[in-house]
């Protein structure tokens, strides 16, 4: 892509991010308006700053910037109504920018006259109040998706332009959010959940779809701005509305593609990759479609907001593929300072399990920009795995001097406590974190993990629920969930959880163990032996050491073995199963995991394995696969001999030394003296299991010496 960017459309991006960045900080569209000029400012080359005051240039030396021409808005009936309403706009802007919402939304929609017809029952009644509650799981029937085609459906709100009925409406949505969470109260109290809706969202989109059905019945749907479309689709995933949301958001996006706000609620929508091929061929069909943009549509500048939602979702659905690294690649051409592209490229190393480079990015980021709290959450993450405790206390301490009182600040202070294991301290944090902004992802997270460090199980099933609510994507709740209902006891609850987690993160090893572990104790041994023969397939994904391809990309080393403590599972289970034969072949495996090698005649023997299930054929295989990779080394050597000197195993291990001592014991079962001397002489050497291992030597020899008799 950066090949085919010229000079011209270069200055068209420049312009389009320019517009987005005025025009959302017009609407108070902060944080929109914030990524849009981060992404401007990291296009322009430092060198076109002429910041020397000693300079002896003159202004009128400097090269003519032409004008931008998306600032005006090209409506001239919108642009006669925003000048009459300029000094009024001025007046409503400076009451939201002091967070008097009412006041904001009474400067245009005055409240002695209401903004949307009273319904024709009380607002006392217990059943009218009830027919405004959001109910899950209802998609089809919210009480926010308003009246289809209905006579009654009409547009109550004055003549005003669409910036001043936005600005408006936005307040009169953040004011009822603001009531909503002072009447929660406290975090995790008895009013903080479900039962607490904004009482102001069910006026608000009956009044916007009457609006909206008003401009569609008069033909002047294709002059909207997008806005409103997309404050709409806000109010309508509020009500669990999602496929008109989608809808909505999608309009919003293709009118106006650089509200980069937009963008990230049609993210919150996609739950597992499965959804993202659907919106992004909804998003082409769009393109083709949609009548207004059609002059734009292939300009190349247009196209890279899609590419910048690709690898956003890609990073928040954990698919760090080639195409993803490649599209941030090409990004990072075109934005080479952009620290939310670094950001996301560090998330993508940071869900690939390689700490460091992911940490080394951060650092960068946090030496380059040491005020920016963005994502600094993730960074103390990553240093809280690492148990870099030193790192992670410096952040603290930078985030504190920062702004103490930043969602982000108290989660990474949360973190240096719970690294300390003062838990308690990192829940004072972590709820100060949620105190702020009652939709802090992380803070739900990791509130729900030190929970389950102090054994208080139903608090942290409260805080995963909340987080889960929050974002669907968050394996990390899903997980926690079932490791909580897992200590409860409750296993068919606990796999549920294990399952939603292993969707999100196939290639996790860790998650296919739960699952095995479940299954394990429902009695459910054959399931429990294919999960565990996931977990074997998705670690073979995993490297102890990686290296990075042209793209970027972390490239696992040929290096590796096969989790010792997972086969010597599925060999139990096997033994469980009354099949010796294959328990003792996973034992086998087990033990040559100390060396990380495999003979070849081994490998070809272990490679036959017989499966009914399409699943466990897939399963076999990868296993297969990766018994392979481990018995290579000597193929591998021609190839490459430095791989030769650092090919090494897991050592000597209980693990191991349980999976040595099963084998002697079978071996003696089975007649195979010599075998089984071999094995007990090894575990008494090894210091585990040594007192079996002798009573062991001498069953054999005393066998032996029955035989010789």
């Amino acid at each position: 892509m950066a090949a085919q960017f010229t000079d011209e459309n270069i200055q068209e991006l420049k312009f389009r991010l320019e517009d987005a960045a005025i025009k959302c900080s017009e609407r108070c569209l902060y944080q929109s308006a914030k990524w849009a000029a981060e992404m401007l400012d990291s296009i322009l080359p430092i060198s076109q700053y002429d910041t020397d005051p000693e300079s002896p240039m003159d202004i009128a030396d400097a090269p003519a910037i032409p004008p931008n021409p998306y600032l005006r808005t090209q409506d001239p009936a919108e642009a006669a109504l925003e000048a009459q309403e300029s000094y009024k706009y001025l007046l409503a802007k400076s009451y939201f920018d002091t967070r008097e919402y009412d006041r904001c939304a009474a400067v245009f929609l005055p409240p002695t006259i209401p903004p949307v017809p009273l319904s024709t029952t009380s607002p006392n009644n217990p059943k009218s109040r009830e027919s405004l509650t959001p109910q899950k799981g209802k998609s089809k029937a919210s009480p926010y998706a308003g009246v289809k085609e209905n006579s009654a459906t009409r547009n109550p709100y004055p003549k005003l332009s669409q910036k001043a009925l936005f600005l408006s409406l936005y307040a009169k949505y953040l004011a009822g959010e603001k009531r909503k969470d002072e009447e929660t109260e406290m975090v995790l109290g008895p009013a903080d959940g479900g039962t607490t809706a904004n009482r102001e969202l069910p006026d608000i989109a009956r009044g916007l779809e009457g609006w909206l059905t008003e401009r569609r019945e008069k033909g002047q749907g294709e002059s909207s701005q997008g806005w409103l479309e997309y404050l709409y689709g806000v109010i309508l995933l509020k009500g669990r509305n999602e496929e008109e949301a989608k809808k909505w958001l999608m309009r919003s996006v293709h009118l106006n593609p650089f509200h980069w706000g937009a963008w990230q609620e049609l993210n919150d929508l996609l739950a597992s990759p499965e959804d993202v091929r659907p919106l992004k061929n909804d998003i082409s069909d769009w393109m083709a479609n949609f009548g207004q943009l059609k002059h734009v549509i292939d300009i190349s500048p247009q196209n890279i907001m899609t590419l910048i939602f690709h690898v956003h979702c890609s990073q928040e659905l954990y698919q760090a593929t080639e195409e993803t690294y490649h599209a941030l690649s090409e990004l990072e051409t075109i934005f080479p300072t952009s620290a939310f592209l670094k950001t996301q490229r560090a998330l993508l190393y940071y869900h690939s399990k390689d700490f460091e480079e992911a940490s080394h990015i951060f650092t960068e980021i946090l030496i380059t920009s040491p005020h920016r709290l963005d994502s600094l959450d993730h960074y103390s993450n990553i240093l809280y795995v690492m148990g870099a405790r030193p790192q992670l206390a410096f952040v603290a301490q930078v985030a504190t001097a920062t702004d103490k009182f930043r969602p982000e600040t108290c989660c990474v202070v949360g973190n240096y406590y719970s690294l300390k294991s003062e838990h308690e301290k990192a829940v004072m944090y972590f709820r100060r974190a949620l105190t702020l902004d009652r939709n802090f992802l992380s803070a739900w997270t990791l509130m729900g993990h030190e929970y389950i460090e102090m054994k208080n199980t139903h608090a942290a099933i409260e805080s995963y629920r909340r987080a889960v609510d929050v974002n669907r994507k968050d394996y990390r709740a899903w997980y926690g969930l079932g490791q909580a209902y897992e200590v409860l006891d409750m296993s068919f609850y606990a796999l549920f959880y294990y399952q939603r987690a292993a969707a999100l993160r196939p290639y996790d090893p860790k998650m296919w163990q739960a699952v095995g572990s479940c299954y394990a104790k429902m009695g459910r041994i054959e399931q429990s032996i294919k999960a565990l023969k996931r977990a074997l397939v998705a670690g073979s994904y995993y490297a102890e050491d990686t290296a990075s391809n042209a793209s970027g990309m972390p490239v696992a080393s040929n290096r590796k073995i096969l989790d010792p403590e997972t086969l010597h599972q599925i060999a139990t289970l096997y033994e469980r199963l009354g099949d010796e034969d294959e328990a003792a072949a996973f034992m086998e495996l087990t033990l040559q995991q100390e060396t990380g090698q495999m003979p070849v005649e081994e490998e070809s023997e272990s490679s036959e394995n017989e499966n009914d299930d399409e699943n466990d054929e897939q399963s076999a295989a990868g296993e297969r696969s990766g018994r392979r990779r481990a018995g290579h080394g000597n193929s591998m050597a021609s190839q490459n001999n430095e791989d030769d000197d650092t090919w090494h195993g897991t050592g000597v291990t209980a693990t191991t030394s349980k999976a040595r001592l099963w084998l002697a014991r079978w071996s003696l079962r089975t007649g195979d003296l010599e075998r089984a001397d071999q094995l007990a002489s090894e575990l008494c050497q090894d210091g585990v299991e040594v007192e079996e291992a002798k009573a062991l030597m001498r069953d054999v020899r005393a066998r032996q010496e029955g035989d010789q008799s």
